[in-house]
């Protein structure tokens, strides 16, 4: 964390998770965290000799022998030592300067390289041909190795061919079987290395593979996860992962037919002047053949490209039915809603057979006329070349004409393959515009990895904010003005429509385009880091998710550092201990999907408990009782009162019963604030507030009045 401040990166302890089997984080685990949280860090284990030459990248953390660490601020090779700071000492500390032999006794050579993106990174930018063509170029050791590879296979697969052609002209026709003895000898050596460098290619370029796949879905997830709220709620969850799956269809690409032809390449640009050595006329014949394919495929490239768009937009719309209908199987069920699902799921399947009909028929033109000039290829050929060898107009024997087609068959195949693969551009094309629809737009990284972190205390103050949702030309908040003190336990009431969730997406930073001032504790929210500020926060909502996990998982939801005993206290503070006690593994009790075996009440418990485990200084609950029966809203709300001691409460409700206790309450109409104070005043002083309670407690009135006309009477 020092290390990282010195480059203006600033890390929160709580984000560290460590592997539960090392005793002290190594390297690689702490590497793992800084990059995950904007910065660009290393493990690597040096020597003295090197370590004490590293003049230009302080400060450097070395992981002592102890499982401590020291912060490595300098050095100077002609004496012979370096400069170490202690991590945990102030900043004016003075470093004390260490040899070589000093050294040695308490650290084996782990460092860790710690520095800031000053650029824009490989995770922020565009998602393009471009990104995934530098994410490939990154393994330039694999790609060194297989382009060596490919080279040595081109020129072994020259000599079988030549082999051959020795076979036919001087062992068959001169009945040497001597030269069959050394030529078979030769063909068994060739064929050991040409089979050994294949494998090794092969391997190779799995491996290769395998890590830009492992790096494109930790970007790709990673991006997902940078995304803000906002972009998830304004599009279909369907639909969003129609479009995101569509990247790995670029990837198969660029690690499957792009490499393997540019691979085979190799063997055009080793095997092509051989072919004009021994029959320029047929080595013309075949080039031209493989051109003509070309050809084909390109005028077929913008119609085909067309109706594959169309093909894909209707598949990513039935895969959003589909998920859809598993999503809300719950509802389909209840409601018995499975002919109208069906119904268009049918309309949606007979569009995309539609596209898909369309497009087969389309690309069968060029695979239909391209066919004859492939079989020129692989059988005219050998015909012509015949002729030629029968009227004598060429030196073209019986040896090299077999010789001919072997090699001529290896160089058709890397022309009409870069032909076809003109042909896949479309559906990649569209494959990374619809990807980069979703992965390519703005992103919070800047806001969750950059910004202030202060201390959280709770006061809060809204100054002239206005705010208006995308697309949407109303205000939902119009000069908004309050404020109220730490440790307040503040109401927020009004009809639907009237702001009051407005105003907490705010407070969360969901939503960061406004105008005006929200201050917390003095800090604009817009300059506090987001990470910070959201971990900072406790949140329930109406409907809380609940992970497939134990109750334990849940409620420490995956944060590390967090022990059994928080658990418990967290529970308890919610008032879940007691039914979890009454389940049968207690906190190690496994949650279904959906959380269907857990009650509303329960859910809505544990979801408080996962909120206050972190010691939150400020609590948002947005509606968090609506959903619960009388008896469970009556235990969440004394729960509330004892859990909104010493920190401060934004509680919305539509139910003013339960925010009778509240210090303020804030009154929202049509986005602005009609008024705020505590429940006897409003009463008194404020419309709108005495009509909602009179609409809400009538019963209560009714049966008052009762009693008095009873008692006169």
């Amino acid at each position: 964390m020092a290390a990282a401040r010195h480059h203006g990166l600033e890390l929160d302890i709580r984000d560290f998770a460590g592997d539960s089997e090392e005793k002290t984080p190594s390297p690689a685990t702490l590497a793992r965290w800084v990059n995950d949280f904007g910065g660009v860090a290393k493990g690597m284990n040096v020597n003295w000799r090197h370590l004490v030459r590293m003049t230009n990248s302080p400060p450097i953390v070395l992981m002592l022998s102890d499982g401590s660490a020291a912060l490595m601020v300098g050095a100077a090779p002609e004496r012979g030592v370096v400069w170490l700071r202690d991590p945990l000492g102030g900043e004016a500390d003075p470093p004390l300067p260490v040899d070589e032999l000093r050294l040695s006794q308490v650290w084996k050579g782990d460092i860790l390289l710690i520095k800031r993106l000053r650029n824009q990174s490989e995770s922020d930018a565009p998602m393009n041909a471009m990104w995934l063509a530098k994410m490939v170029l990154r393994e330039k050791k694999s790609l060194r190795d297989i382009l060596f590879a490919s080279m040595t296979l081109s020129i072994l697969q020259i000599f079988p061919p030549l082999l051959v052609m020795q076979v036919v002209d001087k062992v068959v026709n001169q009945h040497s079987m001597a030269t069959l003895v050394s030529i078979t000898a030769i063909v068994v050596v060739f064929s050991f290395y040409e089979i050994l460098l294949s494998y090794g290619r092969r391997e190779l370029t799995l491996v290769l593979t395998t890590r830009i796949d492992t790096r494109l879905s930790l970007h790709l997830f990673n991006r997902l996860l940078a995304l803000p709220l906002e972009f998830f709620e304004r599009e279909q969850a369907g639909k969003i992962l129609g479009r995101v799956v569509a990247i790995y269809k670029v990837r198969d690409f660029m690690t499957g037919k792009l490499m393997t032809t540019f691979l085979d390449m190799f063997t055009l640009v080793v095997i092509l002047p051989f072919l004009f050595y021994m029959s320029s006329t047929l080595a013309w014949m075949t080039v031209a053949a493989a051109g003509l394919i070309g050809l084909i495929v390109v005028i077929f490239i913008g119609p085909v490209g067309r109706i594959y768009q169309k093909q894909m937009r209707a598949d990513m719309d039935r895969s959003s039915i589909l998920y859809e209908t598993v999503a809300g199987i719950r509802t389909v069920k209840t409601l018995a809603l499975e002919p109208a699902r069906k119904q268009e799921w049918d309309v949606r399947t007979a569009e995309v057979v539609r596209w898909k009909l369309a497009a087969g028929r389309i690309t069968n033109w060029p695979v239909t006329l391209s066919q004859p000039l492939d079989m020129f290829i692989s059988r005219g050929i050998i015909l012509v070349g015949a002729y030629l060898a029968l009227t004598g107009s060429g030196s073209l024997t019986a040896g090299a004409l077999m010789a001919f087609m072997m090699l001529g068959g290896r160089v058709a195949s890397p022309l009409t393959g870069l032909a076809k693969l003109l042909d896949d551009l479309n559906e990649v094309r569209t494959s990374l515009g619809e990807a980069g629809a979703v992965l390519n737009q703005p992103t919070e990284t800047k806001a969750l990895t950059m910004g202030m972190r202060p201390q959280i205390k709770g006061a809060l103050s809204f100054i002239d904010v206005n705010f208006s949702y995308p697309g949407s030309n109303a205000r939902a908040l119009q000069d908004v003005n309050f404020e109220v003190p730490a440790g307040t336990m503040l109401g927020l009431v009004g009809r639907s429509g009237s702001g009051k969730s407005t105003i907490t997406r705010l407070l969360q930073g969901v939503s960061r385009s406004y105008s005006g001032y929200l201050k917390l504790d003095g800090v604009d929210l817009r300059e506090i880091n987001l990470t910070h500020l959201r971990r900072s926060f406790g949140v329930v909502l109406q409907d809380n998710f609940l992970f497939r996990g134990t109750i334990k998982d849940n409620i420490t939801a995956g944060r590390p550092g967090f022990t059994i005993d928080d658990v418990v206290r967290a529970a308890r503070m919610a008032g879940a201990e007691e039914f979890i006690e009454r389940m049968p593994a207690g906190y190690d009790t496994f949650i279904e999907e959906g959380s269907t075996n857990i009650s509303g009440g329960q859910r809505q418990r544990l979801a408080i408990a996962r909120a206050v485990i972190s010691d939150p200084k400020l609590m948002i609950l947005d509606e968090a009782t609506s959903a619960l029966d009388p008896e469970s809203e009556a235990l969440v709300n004394a729960n509330l009162e004892r859990i909104g001691k010493g920190r401060t409460m934004v509680i919305v409700s539509h139910r003013l019963s339960s925010l009778v206790n509240c210090d303020q309450i804030l009154v929202m109409e049509r986005g602005q604030v009609a008024d705020i104070g505590p429940h006897e005043v409003l009463l008194e002083r404020c419309a709108i507030y005495r009509t909602l309670w009179m609409q809400q407690n009538r019963h209560t009135a009714s049966r008052s009045a009762g009693r008095s006309l009873a008692e006169g009477g």
